[in-house]
């Protein structure tokens, strides 16, 4: 293949998805930022307990698992 046509196809490809990324965007009012503010909205509504779980996993696993935490099963690192 040209690389003018693959660099072609690239630019292409790349101005499509910044369209894409663009058309997300859009402003929020004042009185719809108390319902995007609430704790069912984030990702995650209980990071602290998700983390202690993920602590509580990895130690007592006792193999490497995917983050990479080792124990003997006791709770303990």
């Amino acid at each position: 293949m040209n690389s003018s046509l693959i660099s072609c196809k690239f630019t292409y490809f790349l101005l499509i998805g910044c369209l894409f990324a663009l058309l997300g965007c859009t402003n929020v009012q004042p009185w719809e930022r108390g319902t995007l503010a609430k704790p069912e909205m984030a990702l995650d509504p209980y990071p602290l307990q998700s983390a202690i779980r993920t602590h509580n996993y990895t130690s007592r696993e006792a193999g490497a698992s995917a983050t990479a935490g080792q124990g003997g099963g006791c709770g303990c690192n």
